[in-house]
């Protein structure tokens, strides 16, 4: 961007790609956690940005395929977040039982 001196589509959206990684990293250092969901939101991200990007040189084959793997990612998000849902950690079910005790006292 600087040696161009303009910044284009691409790089703004590359720029939010590196502020989504920068920020799960700085989840993971502050709670010592890296949720899965994370890095499947950054590839969702990513390939909405190749998809934007190489719009004019895709084939309908290749738009296809990368449109699926999106939908599929986003499946996957869905499940894992039913998962936590359904079958939550048994160490956030003791802060909510722990919470509630509070909130009763």
């Amino acid at each position: 961007m600087i040696n161009n001196a303009r910044v284009t589509l691409a790089d703004l959206l590359l720029m939010f790609l590196y502020l989504e990684i920068l920020t799960m990293v700085g989840l993971y250092f502050e709670s010592g956690k890296l949720p899965v969901r994370f890095p499947l939101y950054i590839a969702m991200v990513a390939m909405a940005r190749y998809v934007i990007v190489d719009i004019k040189e895709m084939d309908n084959i290749r738009l296809l395929g990368v449109s699926a793997s999106i939908v599929l990612v986003a499946l996957a998000v869905l499940v894992i977040r039913y998962g936590h849902v359904r079958y939550p950690y048994l160490e956030d079910m003791e802060k909510s039982a722990s919470k509630d005790t509070n909130l009763r006292n």
